[in-house]
């Protein structure tokens, strides 16, 4: 993050630096709270003085995100330790603002504000919010968390509200970040088999796992969070390696061209999805700016329903990423299992013998690069837009991969033809 104009940095060698200090560091997920601006003087004390305390006794490095969005009412607080250290630290920094609060009386009440990266939190409430409720009922204390509208596609965490006293807060922050841990440490382990099917690839753009930022450029993004998330993240690779496999992404992000893709889930999903009164799936259609509606079955006992997605090839990225995550949160695969679903795209029949190619050899390719399950049904009826299916069945990113590789494939032959239309002489322009 550095330690200039953005923010200050304080900390003890011991805790972070020496031979394993910068490895520990990545792998660790920090604690970070939100507190209001107000109280930020009295946190640092006169020359730094209480800060470099709680460091000294927590075996923590603090990070004071002071200059980032001027005349914001909270500021950003980064705290790499183990998980006891950050807890106590955290711990002195809310009797330091409890304290302000009553000599000042500037405000009544204090709350702890937990910022969390989005895709922890369903695991975080947990099964029709059971998780949520029983460190409520264990601790006393009153927790809320903010709408997925609030996320940007550079601020990807999630505001955890705890109300209570000190000691109520600091017992749920115990029992939030051993929650928050426990996914994190998930998704670092699935990420790490998942470069080893593609390596470079950054998994958790847009926030699809805990780990990562957004495939997009940086930008001063509220709370400063890509600043913070850009330094803990366990296994930050860089998103060169995809670009190169599937193209100049951002050029193809920056398209306004409408994408359809059928993507299947469980049925028993669909709840979880849809969400209550369909707070869930609107949410979600807002934040992908694409138009989701899952169809209706075609029998009641179909194992899976088809989810219809509409958008630009960000709004894809996004909607079907988010639908991924979701499925994992709500257990419907288990921590170790791999999350597989099955898409279909539309490829107009003249491009669907090049996805195949000569003796199958583009679709071989296809299925080694990545690793997704790629199939051109044989005898199809082209529909009336003269369209068959291809069929990817795979991962988050195998899939992603696959389906940007076959666009690109379409958009080759589309191309050719127009070329082909451009040289074909028209009755007014004989040939000579």
């Amino acid at each position: 993050m550095g330690t200039g104009s953005r923010e200050q940095e304080f900390g003890q060698p011991g805790a972070m630096g020496g031979p394993q200090g910068p490895r520990h560091r990545q792998q660790e997920l920090p604690l970070r709270i939100l507190v209001p601006t107000q109280f930020v003087g009295a946190i640092i004390g006169k020359e730094g003085l209480t800060i470099k305390n709680i460091t000294k006794q927590t075996q923590s490095k603090v990070d004071i995100h002071r200059k980032e969005n001027a005349g914001a009412t909270e500021k950003a607080i980064t705290i790499h330790s183990s998980k006891e250290g950050c807890s106590q630290a955290c711990r002195m920094i809310l009797e330091i603002m409890e304290k302000e609060a009553n000599d000042t009386k500037i405000v009544e009440e204090v709350p702890l504000k937990i910022l969390t990266n989005n895709s922890l939190v369903g695991r975080l409430i947990g099964k029709e919010g059971r998780n949520l409720k029983k460190i409520e009922q264990d601790t006393g204390t009153k927790i809320t968390i903010s709408s997925l509208q609030d996320l940007t596609i550079y601020n990807q965490e999630r505001t955890i509200t705890v109300r209570g006293g000190v000691e109520e807060c600091c017992n749920a922050e115990v029992e939030i970040t051993k929650k928050l841990r426990e996914a994190h440490e998930n998704d670092v382990a699935s990420l790490n088999q998942q470069t080893n099917v593609m390596p470079g690839l950054n998994m958790s753009a847009l926030g699809i796992f805990s780990s990562g930022l957004s495939v997009l450029p940086p930008a001063s993004g509220l709370r400063g969070s890509l600043s913070a998330s850009a330094n803990y993240s366990p296994l930050l690779v860089s998103i060169k390696m995809f670009i190169f496999e599937i193209g100049p992404l951002p050029c193809v992000i920056a398209t306004a061209e409408q994408e359809v893709v059928y993507l299947f889930v469980p049925t028993p999903a669909v709840g979880a999805l849809i969400g209550k009164k369909g707070q869930h799936i609107r949410e979600l259609a807002h934040y992908a700016g694409a138009s989701i509606k899952i169809a209706a079955p075609d029998n009641p006992d179909d194992p899976e329903r088809m989810v219809i997605i509409t958008g630009p090839p960000e709004g894809q990225f996004k909607a079907q990423g988010r639908i991924y995550g979701k499925l994992k949160e709500e257990n419907f695969f288990t921590a170790k299992e791999d999350v597989k679903l099955e898409a279909h795209i539309k490829v107009p029949l003249t491009a669907a013998g090049r996805v195949i190619g000569k003796g199958g050899k583009t679709v071989n390719e296809l299925q080694n690069l990545t690793s997704a399950e790629v199939v051109v049904p044989r005898d199809q009826t082209p529909d009336e837009n003269d369209e068959v299916f291809v069929k990817i069945i795979g991962h988050f990113f195998a899939s992603q991969t696959a389906q940007r590789k076959i666009r690109e494939i379409i958009q080759q032959v589309k191309q050719q033809e127009r070329k082909h239309q451009q040289m074909v002489p028209t009755p007014s322009q004989p040939s000579i």
